[in-house]
């Protein structure tokens, strides 16, 4: 059994990176970012102590919490008990499908580990989308989903998921919101699945790969990063920047996702003409 600290809590787990959100102005501002309509359910991941749950507890929506933590789940299943609304569910999110907990529209909020963030946020943002998805996150990752073309920040994951969604940084959080404080400033991000992706659900992982062989190779050229990437000759290459008016010696973190998408696929295309 795990010993507890003085507030009759387990003991915090640095393998899970948990950093625990106790203001009730932030808990709240990300609640209502959520916006989840009647019939919604609100998917939460690592509820931890239970602090962002209880917010959803007061509102009428039916909540499902994936915890890790058996300590901490264990505390939210007694916690919880006598209120129908709430479902704790002992596991990795990584493992768990997420859409089925729902059974219907749903919203995600979540406090997410800093380790893991990237791999949350791509395994929450595939179909069937949520409405939103609302994540409290380190303040350069938030930057980095919003980041456009041609900024500093501005990578394979903004072009990922600016492929699928919208995104907006909320607001940022100080360290000291947190028990225990972590090293850096956090921000609350939004992101909103489009109802036209510019990428299928079928390229999703293609392109994901795609696009991180090109940002491997950001500051070269594009004509050079899509002959390494591919297997198009020059030639081919030159052909295929050309239909698309892609000047050849742009950077890939120039380009945009859209301009992305299109050169995915006229790679692809070019690539099957040859083998055909």
């Amino acid at each position: 059994m795990s010993v507890r600290n003085r507030r009759g809590n387990p003991p915090v787990l640095k393998r899970f990176g948990q950093h625990f959100l106790h203001d009730e102005q932030i808990l709240n501002r990300i609640a209502d970012a959520a916006a989840p309509m009647p019939g919604d359910t609100v998917i939460e991941i690592g509820p931890g102590r239970g602090a962002l749950t209880d917010v959803f507890a007061r509102r009428p929506n039916r909540l499902a919490a994936i915890e890790i933590d058996i300590a901490l789940s264990e505390q939210l299943r007694k916690k919880y008990a006598g209120n129908p609304k709430i479902t704790i569910v002992e596991a990795d999110v990584l493992e768990t499908d997420i859409a089925a907990l729902a059974e219907g529209s749903y919203v995600v909020v979540g406090n997410v580990p800093y380790y893991i963030t990237t791999p949350i946020l791509f395994h929450v943002m595939r179909a069937p989308f949520p409405r939103h998805a609302v994540f409290l996150v380190q303040l350069e990752v938030a930057e980095r989903i919003v980041a456009p073309p041609g900024s500093r920040t501005y990578g394979a994951l903004s072009v990922n998921l600016q492929a699928i969604a919208t995104a907006e940084i909320m607001s940022q959080v100080p360290r000291t919101a947190f028990r225990p404080p972590p090293k850096v400033t956090s921000a609350i991000v939004r992101i909103t699945p489009l109802a036209d992706a510019i990428v299928t659900g079928e390229e999703a992982v293609r392109f994901r790969s795609f696009v991180q062989g090109l940002f491997g190779m950001r500051r070269k050229q594009i004509a050079n990063v899509v002959r390494s990437v591919s297997q198009l000759t020059a030639a081919q290459v030159g052909d295929v920047l050309e239909s698309l008016e892609i000047d050849p010696k742009a950077r890939p973190e120039t380009l945009s996702p859209v301009e992305q998408v299109a050169l995915m696929r006229a790679v692809r295309l070019a690539s099957d003409h040859d083998n055909s």
